[in-house]
């Protein structure tokens, strides 16, 4: 059910899709950041396992 937002409705739209854009561009940008990060960890893993 969506309620009647009258002359507001290209607003409170717009607002809604900006957020939904923005939230799905931070969980993104923050997965690709933790793979990165993991992948970096693992690098230094194996170099101290080895001059360790």
């Amino acid at each position: 059910m969506i309620p009647d937002l009258g002359k507001y409705s290209d607003t409170v739209l717009s607002a809604y899709g900006a957020t939904i854009v923005l939230l799905l561009a931070l969980v993104l940008l923050s997965l690709w950041r933790g793979r990165r990060v993991r992948a970096e960890m693992q690098k230094l893993e194996e170099r101290m396992r080895r001059n360790g």
